[in-house]
């Protein structure tokens, strides 16, 4: 066994003073063959956290070293964060600058241009595309950046500069909002960085035209994540009636009418994204098919138990019931109730399709609260398929959080 390597302060100082960026060390016990093999995090009981670290402003670049002095490669920190530390690159002299994002914006891009014939698609998809904590979705001549992490932040003008660069877009609108720029100390903001927003988004998706709202919307306005997951529903909605619940801007049920479905009907929350839905069924040439009832998607199925209704295919594609292992067992109990309410509303033969984006709850226990409440609510079913995100959505194999999204198809007798 080898044993980690002392040196006086004296020699650390001179060393930090002769790298282009400070050194941050892993405690002795920390795990470095995981990040030498490729998981991009250091969580913050793995870090020597001394006075220098301490004293690194939120995104500060660094060189990561292992307890016995070894590079491990470039990383940017956030001592106010879980994620103390995020792999940047391996090469510990990268230059993070407006050369080095396009370099890795082209292969991304390189990507999306194979599976997509129009550029509508998530274009980064964080750490899965090397840029971790960044999100950037593309609307044709508009994209959506999501800088979710505070080296991010730092260097956003770099990114949008090489974003324009190689993709050409015109609109460059940055979403400041969510969960994990509060984890990382950022503010929440929207803003226009270049070009202009006229209003909703006309994207082409499933045989259908949805549109997004990438300045008031959720996230970035739409969700590719479930591009798949949709035309998967779709193929078992021809002549069906459909009831798509947690339907957003209509992601289901707009592709199930594109399918031939006969009927759809779309329960959400948001007044306007049922709006948006409205504008997408209208203009996809599905107005008559297509109905929206708004209000708390749990009384709207118990509401729709109580009348009695029945559909063919009914679709449950909630939001993130357990974003953080302490919400795992409060989040599995909504899926479960989700299951239970929507299972009694499909005529027998028919379809539930169930879906989680929840990084916390993983496979396994998703579908087994699923099937939990199916059960507790009167029925069996075979369990038909199961779909995960879009390949502009890759997943890192390392990071189990980058495979967050399941969707399950279930046939209910």
């Amino acid at each position: 066994m080898t044993l980690p390597i002392s040196h006086s302060p004296a020699e650390e100082a001179a060393e930090q003073v002769s790298r282009n960026h400070p050194v941050v060390r892993l405690k002795p016990k920390a795990e470095a063959r995981a990040i030498r093999h490729g998981f991009p995090w250091v969580y913050a009981d793995e870090l020597v956290t001394d006075r220098r670290t301490q004293g690194l402003a939120p995104g500060a670049l660094a060189i990561l070293q292992d307890g016995e002095r070894r590079d491990l490669g470039l990383v940017t920190v956030n001592t106010n964060s879980k994620i103390i530390a995020r792999m940047l690159d391996r090469n510990p002299e990268a230059v993070i600058d407006q050369s080095w994002f396009e370099a890795r914006l082209s292969r991304a891009l390189d990507l999306r241009a194979r599976l997509y014939a129009q550029p509508f698609y998530r274009l980064v998809h964080a750490e899965s595309d090397g840029l971790p904590g960044i999100v950037i979705d593309r609307f044709g001549d508009v994209a959506v950046v999501q800088p979710n992490a505070a080296w991010a932040e730092a260097h956003l003008a770099d990114l949008v500069a090489a974003l324009i660069a190689v993709t050409g877009v015109t609109t460059v609108v940055k979403n400041g909002t969510g969960r994990s720029r509060g984890l990382e100390g950022l503010p929440e903001e929207t803003l226009v960085l270049t070009g202009a927003v006229a209003g909703p988004i006309a994207v082409p998706m499933n045989g259908a035209t949805y549109f997004a709202d990438v300045t008031g919307g959720q996230k970035t306005g739409l969700f590719f994540d479930q591009r798949p997951n949709h035309a998967f529903a779709a193929s078992l909605a021809r002549g069906a009636r459909v009831l798509d619940v947690f339907a957003h801007v209509g992601g289901f049920g707009l592709a199930a009418l594109a399918g031939g479905a006969a009927s759809t009907l779309a329960v959400d929350a948001s007044a306007a994204a049922l709006a948006l839905a409205e504008q997408g069924a209208l203009a996809s040439g599905f107005a008559d098919r297509f109905s929206t009832r708004q209000g708390d998607a749990f009384a709207a199925l118990e509401a729709l138990g109580a009348e009695g209704a029945a559909f063919e295919v009914v679709i449950c594609d909630p939001p993130a019931f357990a974003p953080a292992k302490p919400a795992l067992e409060a989040g599995l109990r909504a899926y479960e109730r989700i299951a239970r309410l929507a299972a009694p509303l499909v005529a027998p033969g028919g379809y539930l399709v169930l879906c989680s984006c929840s990084h916390a709850a993983d496979l396994s226990s998703f579908r087994n609260a699923c099937g939990r409440g199916i059960g507790r609510g009167g029925r069996r079913g075979q369990l038909l398929h199961t779909g995960f995100a879009g390949p502009d959505h890759p997943m890192l194999p390392q990071l189990a959080e980058t495979g967050y999204l399941k969707s399950l198809v279930f046939r209910l007798d």
